[in-house]
């Protein structure tokens, strides 16, 4: 009976997340996503930054947290849009987590340790004379005058890995503390993550192959002090099925699994990005 009255509580919700698309500057947001070079604007059907970006009610003027900003997709997208008046904070994975993925240069791994100040210079680049302020930290290291001071938090395809070395090093759970420190009250989380379906296994579904369950994010979230308010189905691909042989990396834009397979690549083509859940949280 209780799993009965939480799906229409959550459909209920679900439903009402149209009018939590109020405030944002449609018009600007539209303009900055038509002034975005074609490689970007040629993944808006898989990403909908439009209707993501209001579903989280981010407006010019905000002070942004952007998870993972890795290449700027989002961070080019959200200084221009936030203005002058706003400011766009990043925040990398912990340095020491690197290592673990098994496949980073010793190059790539040093880099990381003038990564703030890189992504610095290249946000203020991208940002122009009209585009917001910019900042970054790194999970685990957030600076004490951050705290209290965003409207919202973006995790952006960006959890799965943090749960994928949770038993390494609590990086999941740091991440989502400084996420809640970082916030005034009343500020908001957004996630958008490749989605595993109820029906796969937990081991699966851990984020080692890129996907994760709501029923998981929705746990950790709370337990980190945050209030649900709402899904949206903004990024759902049904095309996207697939079994425990899988790896979220098979499709665009990485093709991992196909570079070689022209056939099979056509066949990923035509799925197209990830199926992914997009959630909003609130913190109290």
């Amino acid at each position: 009976m209780n799993k009965i009255l939480n799906s229409f509580l959550a459909l209920g919700l679900s439903l009402l997340c149209q009018p939590l698309f109020a405030g944002a500057d449609s018009e600007q947001l539209a303009s900055v996503l038509a002034a975005q070079p074609e490689e970007t604007q040629a993944r808006y059907p898989y990403r909908h930054p439009q209707e993501t970006l209001a579903f989280f009610g981010i407006e010019p003027g905000m002070t942004v947290v952007e998870a993972l900003p890795g290449g700027g997709w989002y961070t080019k997208i959200l200084l221009p849009y936030l203005g002058s008046d706003g400011q766009l904070i990043g925040a990398d994975y912990a340095r020491d987590m690197y290592p673990l993925f098994g496949f980073f240069s010793e190059e790539q791994l040093k880099a990381k340790d003038t990564w703030i100040e890189d992504f610095t210079a290249d946000a203020k680049e991208w940002a122009g004379d009209n585009g917001a302020r910019a900042s970054a930290f790194v999970f685990g290291s957030m600076p004490d005058e951050l705290k209290g001071t965003a409207d919202a938090v973006l995790f952006i395809r960006a959890l799965h890995n943090l749960a994928r070395f949770e038993a390494e090093g609590g990086y999941l759970t740091a991440a989502l503390s400084n996420a809640y420190d970082a916030l005034k009250p009343g500020g908001i989380v957004g996630v958008v993550q490749h989605h595993a379906r109820d029906g796969m296994s937990d081991d699966w579904a851990s984020g080692r192959n890129g996907y994760l369950k709501r029923d998981f994010l929705v746990a950790r979230m709370e337990e980190a002090g945050f209030e649900f308010v709402a899904a949206s189905d903004i990024n759902v691909n049904e095309k996207d099925q697939p079994t425990e042989e899988d790896i979220v990396w098979r499709l665009p834009p990485s093709l991992a699994t196909s570079r070689e397979d022209p056939e099979l690549k056509a066949k990923m083509e035509a799925v197209g990005e990830s199926n992914r859940i997009t959630l909003k949280f609130r913190k109290p």
